[in-house]
Order: structure tokens, then C-alpha cells, then sequence
């Protein structure tokens, strides 16, 4: 899903040293093997924040708690699909198109359900197409400030995102989360030329297998996406943090790390992972982002991103998950490094779509943690992240777009959630937020504080998700949730002083079809 909020990047820049847009950022090789992954799991969509669609349903013939704990939140068992390569069979249609030998149903996710692999011909096969939209209400403490257009100043209803995927196996070991999303134009429109309401969303395409080393049972695979961290199977990550539905027109703190979203959609990456015995999982990834005008022709605005990358970003990830009866303990580690070319107009005021040709290194390097205990009729989940980014303002400071020659950012999240009942499942979370930095007069010149990218508050959720373990009507293609939430503001882009008039309600249906 998109990540709501802004990128590391001064609202203007002065004349420097432009770098052309238009200068070769991906080479060949990195091009032909990762875009033709992306494109094979793109173009299939073609016939933006869930990953919890009833195409799964329909593959593996369980209903959504199997996987879920709380859509999209995922179980032990929704891991495992994940990291099967989301190709795990046992519904009452065919697993693909294509027919296939036997392969391992460790590495397709799991041993619930049968896997017939497509084998069966007595089995339609249907494409693993779906559909989501999320019907919103929204209220702010006070008005929205103007313009609002096309929006009221306040108590909107909207449905955004809507949302189309294919979600399932293309083969015996590939499969995919395929997502494009069509979003409204925000309240008082787009900030420049390139905005867009439609755009690829989250990617995910894998090759998965398994093998035996010395009695251990070892996953391994290949991941291409385009965002830092969609890929991974745990919610502490940003890509599927909480919350998992949110309002398109409440306003959103400013400042956020690279890795939690800034660059979602702008990259693409290639990564290896792999896990061994049940318990520890390692990976890693490069990525790259695409050109000016490959963003824009996916329906991305370039100028969301801080910049383009030189050369290419390493990410990595680990994380070590012992387990014993119903309890679940993972204590993990991630980051990312990226050298970054800052845009010299991201207003497009001038006219151009240059970056400068000095560089800022931003270095995010973030550690999760996260319990789940499964009654007889609930889950417990509790979840911890924290991300520090380092900013080595060479090109910023260089040419006016930061005051320090090197900033810092960090993010701290605390979660805990209770999902209570098998079916008709009722699910109460409360999550503290905190984002603070270095000060910084000209990076964050346009905030409330005019210094600060400080931020923090609390929110609270209940949800009621009718069909949790049952069949709902027309299953496998169709489910719901329904849920109210509440964002309450300590303090809002450096400042207390008027931080509660950001506080928002949000009522909101969700439907997966």
C-alpha cells in the first residue's frame, strides 16, 4: 500500500548544479531481469492497501483467519504462504493454468489443506483476480484549510483507494500480489503537473522452493517488488504497519524515514531470502529507481520521492522467530542505504526535471520485534519497531536545501491488539506513534514550527470482521470489515500548539470482492 505523508525534501530549491533527468540511471541487465519480472506480474492486472483478497481464498480453499489475525495482518500460516511464494493450492479450482510436477507444500506455505498443483482436470481454473475498496468517512477536530476542492471542509465520504489485483500462483513456484489502485485527487487538487489517480501499487513477485540441509527444513527464493520492505512477511515492517486503512483526506505528519514509504512505487529491487528451520529468516535486496518518465507512465508522481537514486540501494533483512505451542516471539533487524539525487524543482516551477548532481546518503537502519499468542478463541499481538535514519546532507547543504550538513530522523511504533472470536471476529488495537529529529530551519521551513519534524499520538481502532472462519455469502469472492478509528495528536509537525486540530474519526467499510 502507498504510504501516506511526504519524502525528505525541501518544498524549493534554489539554482545549483543540475544533474539531467534524463541521464541513464539503470543498467541493462538490472532492467531486463527486474522489469521483466514486474512487468509479467503487472501486465496480468491489466484483464493501490490490502493483502488479504479473496482470489487466496479461492486457491487455497481456507477461509481469511486461516491467514489472518486481522486482514492483513498475518498468522504463522499467512507467513508461510507469503513465503512460498503465495503458490500453496488446496481450493476448489485449479492452483494455475499450467500443469506440473509435485513440489515441496513446505515451501508453498504450509501443510493445512491439499496441494494439487493445478493437476487435477477435473478442476476449473479461474484467474486469481480480485477487487477492494474501502468506503470512508472522515472527520478532522477542525475544518480542513482551504482549497478543499473537490472535498467539503469537513465530514467527507469517499471510496478510495479501489483497488484491482492478481493474487496467486502462476506456476508450481511462481506466484504473485500484483496491485494497481485508483485514488482521488486530494483536497485542493494536485501540488504539480504529475500527479495521478491511477497507479501500479505493491508488487510482489516470487520464486519459491524448498530443500533439506543436515534434517532442517529451508525455504529459499526470489523476490522482485517495487517498495522497500512489501516483500516482508512480518506487520512491523512499514509497508504493512498498522494502521491498514487510513484516510485519503485527513492531513498526515510531514516527515517520514526513506524506507517507510517515501520511495514505494519509485523503485524497482531484486532480492534473495531464505528461512531455515522455522526460524531464522535472512535477505537481501538491491534496488533502483526507475527514470522520470517510467514513474510517470506508471501513474507515479516522481516528485513524491526525494530524489533519484545513484546507483543502486542495498536493503537487508533478518529476523529470528523461535516458537513453541500456541506463543510466537520474532526479534529482527532491517535497513537500507541510498545515495540520492535531490530534485532542483520539485514544485516544477522551473520547469524542469533535473536533480542535482551532488549527492545526499541516507542510511535507515530500523529493529522490530513482535509476539502473538493463539487462544482457543483469539490472538494477542504485540509489536514494537524503531527506525533511525542517518541524512548526510552533501547535496542539500551544498545547495540551500538544508540547514545541516547532516540531519537525523526516527520513528518509533508500539502495538497492541487483541482479535477475539473465530468467526464474527472482533478486533481491538491501540498503537503509539512518535517521529523526531534533528531541527532543521530550512528543510522544514513550510511547517507549523518552522524547526522541527517532531510528531506523535496514539491511535485506537475496533473492527468487525463478519467472516472470519465461515463461509460468508458468495465465498470465496467476497468479505468485509468494518471498522472506527481514532488518531489523536500529541503533537503535530513540531509543535503542541494547535496538534489536536489534526485529530481525525474515521468510519470506514472495507470490501474485498
Amino acid at each position: 500500500m502507498l504510504e501516506h505523508g511526504f519524502q525528505i525534501s525541501a518544498p524549493t530549491a534554489p539554482a545549483g548544479r543540475p544533474q539531467g533527468a534524463g541521464r541513464a540511471i539503470l543498467p541493462a541487465a538490472f532492467v531486463t531481469l527486474a522489469v521483466t519480472l514486474l512487468a509479467l506480474a503487472g501486465a496480468v492486472v491489466s484483464p493501490r492497501p490490502a493483502e488479504a483478497v479473496p482470489s487466496f481464498a479461492r486457491q487455497t480453499g481456507q477461509p481469511c483467519g486461516v491467514c489472518h489475525t486481522d486482514q492483513p495482518g498475518l498468522t504463522p500460516f499467512g507467513r508461510r504462504f507469503k513465503l512460498g511464494g503465495y503458490t500453496l493450492g488446496g481450493g476448489d479450482y485449479r492452483t494455475t493454468p499450467f500443469s506440473a510436477p509435485e513440489a515441496s507444500n513446505k515451501a508453498k506455505g504450509g501443510e493445512k489443506g491439499k496441494d494439487d498443483n493445478g493437476k487435477s482436470d477435473d478442476k476449473e481454473w479461474v484467474p486469481p483476480i480480485a477487487m477492494m475498496t474501502i468506503l470512508g468517512y472522515t472527520h478532522t477536530q477542525t475544518p480542513l484549510p482551504p482549497p478543499t476542492s473537490p472535498f467539503s471542509p469537513n465530514d467527507n465520504v469517499a471510496a478510495s483507494p479501489v483497488s484491482a489485483f492478481y493474487a496467486g500462483a502462476i506456476t508450481d513456484h511462481v506466484g504473485t500480489f500484483a496491485q494497481v489502485t485508483y485514488n482521488g485527487p486530494p483536497p485542493g487538487g494536485f501540488s504539480d503537473p504529475f500527479g495521478h489517480t491511477w497507479t501500479w501499487d505493491n508488487i510482489d513477485l516470487r520464486y519459491a522452493d524448498s530443500v533439506k540441509i543436515g534434517g532442517a527444513d529451508v525455504i529459499y527464493g526470489i523476490t522482485a517488488n517495487n517498495s522497500p520492505t512489501v516483500q516482508d512477511v512480518w506487520n512491523t515492517t512499514p509497508a504493512w504497519t498498522f494502521p491498514y486503512a487510513t484516510s485519503t483526506i485527513a492531513p498526515v505528519p510531514f516527515a517520514r524515514t526513506l524506507i517507510d514509504g517515501a520511495v514505494a512505487a519509485h523503485v524497482i529491487g531484486l532480492g534473495a531470502y531464505t528461512f531455515i528451520n522455522d526460524m531464522i529468516y535472512l535477505e537481501g535486496a538491491a534496488y533502483r529507481t526507475l527514470d522520470f518518465q517510467a514513474q510517470n507512465s506508471l501513474g507515479v508522481d516522481p516528485f513524491g520521492a526525494p530524489g533519484l537514486f545513484d546507483g543502486t540501494a542495498p536493503y537487508w533483512r533478518i529476523a529470528f522467530e523461535p516458537h513453541w505451542g500456541n506463543h510466537w516471539l520474532m526479534a529482527g533487524a532491517f535497513g537500507m542505504q541510498a545515495n540520492v539525487h535531490p530534485w532542483v524543482d520539485p514544485t516544477f516551477v522551473q520547469q524542469t526535471t533535473a536533480t542535482f548532481a551532488q549527492t545526499d546518503k541516507i542510511t535507515d537502519t530500523g529493529f522490530d520485534t513482535q509476539y502473538q499468542y493463539h487462544g482457543e478463541n483469539y490472538w494477542l499481538t504485540l509489536r514494537g519497531s524503531y527506525i533511525n535514519e542517518y541524512q548526510k546532507l552533501n547535496a542539500s547543504f551544498f545547495n540551500g536545501l538544508a540547514a545541516n550538513p547532516n540531519d537525523s530522523l526516527n520513528t518509533l511504533r508500539l502495538l497492541a491488539s487483541l482479535s477475539y472470536g473465530n468467526d464474527n471476529r472482533v478486533v481491538v488495537t491501540g498503537q503509539y506513534f512518535d517521529t523526531w529529529g534533528t531541527s532543521d530551519p530550512i528543510l522544514y521551513a513550510n511547517l507549523a514550527s518552522g524547526f522541527s519534524p517532531n510528531s506523535n499520538g496514539w491511535i485506537a481502532e475496533i473492527a468487525y470482521i463478519p467472516f472470519g472462519m465461515s463461509r460468508s455469502p458468495g465465498w470465496p469472492w467476497f468479505n468485509a470489515r468494518v471498522g472506527l478509528q481514532y488518531t489523536a495528536y500529541e503533537k503535530f509537525d513540531g509543535t503542541t500548539i494547535g496538534a489536536s486540530s489534526h485529530n481525525t474519526l474515521f468510519l470506514y467499510l472495507w470490501l474485498a470482492m
